[in-house]
């Protein structure tokens, strides 16, 4: 009896087993480049050119900030030759000795102020490229999500970065199951018409991490 028992238990769990395998939907799978979705939002075009002008000013400043150096250092040499010379009065050595310090007091503070404007700056546009892409981020996924359930999908896969061997994580896939172009079209649906820029504008974009520490180091003391 308790045979006959386990043995019908045992078919009813097979059944069972059989039953929620056919209620599984069947697996279809879409692809998207992220990277590229991301890219190609126009509003990450727009942040790119604002980033590219605070980029611009501060390095124009910095570069101000280099030469406003590298007239101090050269204020500092002739101080110092003044300091060194026998044709002026030991008083007037003297004096020339104390300016040549404050000027090297001065070109040091310049130069901390170049390191600290720098990397203020940097850190602005870090914190300001964060927020924005966090932000297009979340706006792209919701529109992943809508156009992978509108062609019934039950799994996305990003085909926009490499594998930590190297090599693009997908290696294959039917170009049919690729939704990156539906997903740039609906994203983009709202741009603003393109206006001409006058020539100006159209300069070669700056990269809002190139920038330089004024390199000017006063002369050592004696």
């Amino acid at each position: 009896m308790n045979k006959i028992l386990r043995t019908l238990l045992a078919l009813a769990g097979l059944t069972a087993g059989v039953t929620l395998l056919h209620a599984q939907p069947a697996v279809k799978i879409v692809t998207v480049d992220m990277a590229k979705v991301y890219d190609t939002h126009f509003q990450t075009e727009e942040a790119n050119v604002k980033f590219n002008e605070v980029a611009q000013r501060a390095r124009e400043q910095l570069d101000q900030l280099n030469k406003d150096i590298q007239a101090a250092a050269e204020e500092f040499k002739g101080l110092v030759e003044e300091a060194r010379s026998t044709l002026l009065t030991e008083q007037a050595r003297a004096k020339a000795g104390a300016d040549a310090q404050k000027k090297r007091d001065d070109i040091e503070r310049m130069q901390n102020d170049g390191r600290r404007f720098e990397s203020s700056t940097q850190q602005q546009l870090q914190s300001r490229a964060k927020i924005h892409r966090d932000l297009i981020m979340g706006e792209i996924l919701k529109v992943v999500n809508d156009i992978a359930a509108a062609r019934g999908a039950t799994l996305v896969l990003d085909r926009s970065g490499p594998s930590v061997f190297g090599i693009p994580v997908i290696l294959h896939s039917d170009p049919s199951y690729d939704i990156t172009d539906e997903v740039m079209k609906e994203v983009n649906k709202d741009r603003p018409p393109v206006v001409a820029a006058p020539d100006a504008a159209k300069a070669a974009p700056v990269n809002p991490a190139a920038f330089s520490v004024p390199n000017v180091t006063a002369p050592k003391k004696n």
